[in-house]
């Protein structure tokens, strides 16, 4: 049987706690390896390394902390057939959808190549009679991030990228149920430093766990700031704690995105786009779009015919079948919860057009496979409908007016994404002004912003006041110095005993 270690000062390390869990192949069920689970003690091991090389990482010139991502973005590139492969094995995506995980995870490390100048301070001359005052952003120290199975290749690059050209060192807790590709993630950072003759041993270290291994990160007192991203009741909970123990926190949760439907759409693409965005990926995105909101009885009536027509065609199969457009879910267990919550919206009355939960795929019975599923005339007051699924189900909620398709997301409880989907561009700017959401589509369904520009919901998506990567990314991995600066021609000056002023 497979053994994943952590991986710790550019070396792997044997677990020590006695725990471990299994990983399995989620197209057949099987287990396929089995990950050490850490103990505080392990962590502390993970987080001493990352302190020790802090300082010399921080003394390299951000030119050279650049020369690094361009040399570790490159390598990841040559090796994406086999991190897709790797991904999609222990994940369960298809591998044109692990290939996007991974670049989207690159499109981060491409910003963090031009650290040199988006670390930049600023600078006054003359701020007062031989004054001059500039500000310095440095690093915070060691930073530490956990990681959701969802997207095991693109988060952590999400963080460690950013973290690490602002000259810190990085402790990443990936899921304990897809870790693979963080740690080939990571050993080939360590390639990239060799490549252009600097050893980086320290500078990013991967550790594998569960709760046990969560909590001491939060109270790790050389840890400085954590970056999670996972279900907003963890989130929270990650939030208070890492707060509470004076670190920076951002922290990422659950999403219950909509897709607003106007009668004037260009309705057969609206379907093709919410199709590829409920179901892709099984539905196993925080930026998934589950809930569809159609304006109007015509528009609702003729969404779900051709919806019908669409979910006919989809194939589901194994994660290595170039034809499929989702695979298997991560677990039996989250398979199991998708069809419990099926079960659920049939009990609170909503009509289930389509059930996938008679779906299996014929030579492997024991997989997490799990059909698409169609919900119509599902309510706000729903527990279905309030919770996030997390699987290929997607509910119908219809709407008589604008007025009421805009309250529908900015009631929700959470507020990750949403999109609209119309011909009117006054419709679609009001709406993108007054919804209650963090991030919009217009026409997009799955609005998920470029690397240059930040990622983040609202509500109780997100809990903390940064939002990840692009330059909020790095304002959350740095700390502002301000200098005054005054060089005396020679002559004392009389002391002052009011506050200093500029006049």
């Amino acid at each position: 049987m497979r053994e994943i270690r952590h991986f710790v000062n550019a070396a792997a390390m044997a677990g020590t706690s006695g725990r471990q869990g299994d990983v399995f192949d989620p197209n057949t069920g099987a287990v396929q390896a089995r990950v050490a689970l850490a103990s505080a003690v392990e962590v502390d091991i993970a987080v001493q390394a990352a302190a020790a090389a802090q300082r010399s990482w921080a003394a390299v010139n951000p030119q050279r902390r650049a020369r690094v991502m361009f040399e570790f973005k490159r390598l990841v590139e040559a090796r994406m057939a086999d991190l897709a492969d790797l991904l999609s094995a222990e994940h369960g995506k298809v591998l044109a959808d692990s290939r996007g995980d991974i670049q989207r995870g690159l499109e981060v490390i491409e910003f963090a190549c031009g650290i040199p100048h988006v670390l930049k301070g600023e600078y006054s001359e003359g701020a007062g009679p031989g004054i001059d005052v500039y500000s310095l952003r440095q690093p915070l120290g060691v930073a530490a991030g956990i990681t959701p199975f969802n997207f095991p290749a693109m988060i952590p690059m999400w963080m460690f990228g950013v973290a690490i050209a602002c000259g810190n060192t990085f402790v990443l807790k990936p899921s304990e149920k897809d870790p693979s590709v963080p740690v080939r993630l990571a050993e080939l950072f360590m390639e990239a430093g060799a490549a252009i003759g600097l050893d980086v041993t320290g500078v990013l270290n991967v550790i594998h766990g569960d709760k046990a291994a969560v909590d001491a990160i939060l109270d790790h007192p050389l840890i400085r700031a954590v970056s999670f991203v996972g279900s907003s009741d963890i989130a929270q909970y990650v939030y208070s704690r890492g707060t509470a123990a004076g670190k920076r926190v951002q922290a990422m949760g659950g999403a219950k995105n909509h897709g607003i439907v106007m009668p004037d759409a260009d309705l057969d693409q609206a379907v093709r786009d919410i199709t590829g965005a409920a179901f892709g990926s099984a539905g196993e995105r925080c930026m998934a779009l589950p809930v569809v909101v159609p304006v109007g009885k015509g528009t609702a009536e003729a969404f779900r015919e051709r919806m019908l027509s669409e979910i006919a065609t989809l194939k589901v199969g194994v994660s290595s079948d170039p034809d499929a457009q989702y695979g298997p879910v991560v677990t039996a267990a989250h398979r199991q919860r998708i069809a419990d919550y099926i079960q659920m919206g049939v009990d609170e009355g909503a009509e289930l057009v389509v059930d996938g939960r008679g779906f299996a795929l014929q030579g492997f019975e024991q997989g997490h496979f799990i059909g698409p599923s169609l919900f119509d005339r599902v309510t706000p007051q729903m527990k279905s409908y309030q919770d996030e699924i997390f699987g290929p189900v997607l509910q119908i909620v219809r709407a008589e007016t604008f007025e009421e398709a805009v309250a529908l997301p900015s009631s929700h409880q959470y507020g990750n994404g949403v999109a609209i989907f119309t011909r009117n561009g006054r419709a679609a700017r009001e709406f993108a002004a007054r919804v209650e959401v963090g991030m919009v589509g217009i026409n997009v369904p799955i609005p998920v912003p470029v690397a240059y520009h930040t990622f983040g919901g609202w509500k109780r998506s997100a809990f903390g006041d940064a939002n990840q990567h692009g330059v909020e990314g790095v304002r959350f991995y740095t700390k502002i110095k301000t200098v005054t600066a005054r060089w005396p021609d020679g002559d004392a000056s009389a002391p002052s005993f009011v506050i200093p002023t500029m006049s």
